[in-house]
């Protein structure tokens, strides 16, 4: 009699079956899938089917011949994106290891960083006398951040933070002050620096509670007993800049961010006290060394030392 151990295993899903339904969920349709996956559209609706009986649940609802995602299957969608960009990042990876020649430096950053240090430090590498490199950027905030270079998915990483993650070192960058930013036309654009003082009675745009720069600010109009007006706040300092821009208030916020957005519409000015705001470069300890990293970094300290 047969055992227990020699039954076959019971069915499961396989990746085939996610492949599908990525399929579907890119061409809107099973004939599209079909087209994609260069198979045929009965082929697309039986493994369809199957992926649904193993689930256990419907993916989609049939609505006059089409097929509309039901909410599950969006959640899982975001999923499937997810982990095949993790799958793009392997396929990339095995395609350049058959190019030993062709160097290309990954580099993951916050992306209020890759708007205002990383293009004017990779302006300055490509502009080197090494010649110009291949690099790749990539954004991510926080938790996430740490967490991919750890996994050591990336030659270098920017974040204001300035605990290493583990299998990581930190490397900081110049620091610099916090500055103000102004509409173009606002009466303490005249001010060569602005004091505490100065914020009395102003709308005031600020980064969220939970920002430790935010803090900081708001514990030096505490110490001058001075009174804002608080109505609008955001988690990104880019996002401060543009209400500025609109004369939605004054801020205060990192001084790359704030010359990457000086223009006609905003003014930048120094302050009177000193927060200083410290960016740091991450690197991984177990991942092979690429040339042009060193080079970037020294791109990186020279561009964050400009914005003094």
């Amino acid at each position: 009699m047969p055992s227990i151990a020699d039954a076959p295993p019971p069915p499961r899903i396989t990746h085939r079956h996610i492949e599908i339904f990525r399929a579907v969920m890119l061409a809107g349709g099973v004939s599209g899938a079909a087209r994609l996956l260069y198979t045929s559209q009965p082929t697309v609706s039986r493994e369809l089917a199957r992926l649904e009986t193993l689930l256990g649940y419907s993916l989609f609802e049939r609505v006059q011949g089409r097929l509309r995602a039901t909410a599950r299957a969006l959640s899982l969608w975001d999923e499937v994106q997810r982990s095949w960009q993790g799958l793009d990042h392997v396929i990339d990876h095995a395609i350049a290891l058959s190019q030993p020649s062709q160097t290309q430096i990954s580099v993951l950053s916050m992306p209020a960083l890759s708007h205002a240090l990383l293009p004017g430090a990779l302006a300055r590498l490509q502009k080197g006398k090494h010649g110009p490199l291949a690099v790749s950027v990539a954004t991510q905030d926080g938790p996430l951040l740490q967490e991919w270079m750890s996994a050591q998915r990336f030659d270098l990483g920017l974040t204001e933070q300035a605990d290493a993650p583990p299998g990581t070192r930190a490397v900081a960058l110049p620091a610099q002050d916090e500055v103000a930013v102004l509409p173009a036309k606002h009466p303490l654009a005249r001010k060569p620096k602005l004091k505490p003082a100065d914020f009395a009675g102003e709308s005031f745009i600020s980064l969220a509670r939970d920002d430790p720069y935010r803090q900081q600010i708001d514990a030096h109009f505490a110490k001058a007993k001075v009174q804002r007006q608080m109505l609008l706040e955001t988690h990104s300092a880019i996002a401060v800049c543009a209400m500025v821009q609109h004369g939605l208030g004054v801020a205060i916020v990192n001084p790359l961010t704030a010359r990457a957005c000086a223009g006609d519409q905003l003014v930048v000015r120094p302050l009177t006290f000193s927060i200083p705001f410290q960016v740091h470069a991450l690197l991984p300890l177990h991942r092979p060394a690429v040339s042009g990293v060193d080079w970037l970094l020294d791109a990186l300290k020279g561009e964050a030392k400009s914005a003094r």
